[in-house]
């Protein structure tokens, strides 16, 4: 996707996903369940029950399943961020 860049490897049954966002992504629905934290910059995350602005350190939870849908994009010139998925 224009805008994302991401390393990602396996550990175990986990996968670790470095990201870095640029301010040009666009804004995007996913549904995949994932827990990370910020890095550095600002990123805000539009769930289906409100919005919320994340600061570097801040934790980042996103549940699995379809009723957790969430549409994220940079506030800043770049994000980046740590993310641990199901491998």
């Amino acid at each position: 996707m224009p805008g994302v860049r991401h390393k990602v490897q396996t550990v175990g049954s986990q996968k670790l996903r470095l990201v870095e966002y640029s301010a040009d992504m666009e804004p995007h629905w996913c549904s995949v369940g994932h827990f990370g934290h910020i890095i550095s910059g600002r990123f805000e995350i539009t769930f289906d029950n409100g919005t919320e602005v994340f600061e570097p350190g801040d934790g980042v939870v996103i549940p699995d399943g379809e009723a957790h849908r969430h549409v994220a994009k940079a506030l800043t010139d770049t994000v980046q961020a740590l993310f641990v998925e199901q491998a």
